[in-house]
């Protein structure tokens, strides 16, 4: 019974996968943007905040480099 169960399992598995993917690549593409080819003064990018993540990949930067300093001190020197 396994060895038909299986397979079975797998093809129906495969087939829902697809047949997911074929309906999201059937939508419709969204609508172009209402300021395509004005004239006017805008900064690259939409002007999308940095300061967030760039506060967390600093601290994670640094905890790290803290971590491994730590590390490194406690493996040549270890208290006796």
């Amino acid at each position: 019974m396994k060895k038909i169960r299986n397979p079975l399992i797998f093809s129906l598995l495969m087939l829902c996968f697809i047949l997911v993917a074929h309906t999201g690549m059937t939508q419709a593409p969204p609508p172009p943007p209402a300021e395509k080819g004005t004239n006017s003064n805008k900064a690259p990018g939409g002007g999308a905040p940095i300061d967030g993540g760039l506060v967390v990949s600093l601290a994670m930067v640094a905890g790290f480099g803290a971590w491994k300093l730590l590390k490194r001190k406690t493996l040549r020197f270890p208290a006796h």
